[in-house]
């Protein structure tokens, strides 16, 4: 199967919504997505990530305030998501600057959280040292005696956006003739290009 540019929606966004649609058919978490930051001085760093919402505004994800990727987009508010969907054999590139979403945006959807996750982003200190795991278990027994069943949002807990300014959606071809379509946006919306694979 190969991929015609000119079929492709002339809105990325779209696009992107036609093949996560089509991977939730048959990919097991669709929405887990590699999240790429780097530093102030270009030292990167990669990790995955799940998908809370993609529109018109962006891609949204969540995260310790405090954590490595946290403190990287502070330094850098640039970044880029990769899906790989291997089953369809596709991936979506995404790439754009990073803003924070509203408190009020990362309550709503905190409380959609499992009771064990909003407890756990209350306990855990993520990205730094620990002395074993007993510590960590024994932050999590604090955060759920102070918290009981109702953890609010943590202070250090929130979402971020990012918004995008290149995709590139690639779909494997045999003898590695991939097909690559690069959209980037331009003064009157999305131009789009065929790249070599």
């Amino acid at each position: 199967m190969t991929v015609d540019e000119r079929d492709l929606d002339p809105d990325p966004l779209r696009q992107f919504e036609r093949w996560l649609e089509h991977a939730r058919d048959c990919v097991a978490v669709p929405e887990a997505v590699a999240l790429a930051t780097a530093t102030s001085d270009g030292r990167p760093s990669a990790r995955m990530v799940l998908l809370k919402g993609a529109d018109e505004r962006g891609f949204g994800f969540y995260t310790n305030s405090e954590s490595r990727k946290a403190r990287e987009l502070a330094q850098n508010p640039r970044a880029a998501l990769l899906f790989h969907w291997q089953p369809l054999g596709r991936q979506v590139r995404v790439e754009g600057s990073v803003e924070p979403v509203s408190s009020d945006e990362a309550a709503e959807y905190f409380r959609t959280r499992p009771l064990g996750s909003r407890l756990a982003a209350w306990a855990s200190p993520q990205s730094r040292p620990l002395a074993n795991r007993g510590e960590l278990e024994r932050l999590y027994a604090t955060a759920r005696r102070r918290h009981g069943d109702e953890p609010p949002l943590p202070p250090h807990w929130g979402g971020f956006r990012l918004v995008p300014d290149a995709y590139e959606f690639w779909e494997h071809g045999d003898d590695r003739l991939h097909d690559r379509v690069r959209y980037e946006r331009d003064a009157v919306g999305w131009s789009r290009i065929r790249l070599a694979p």
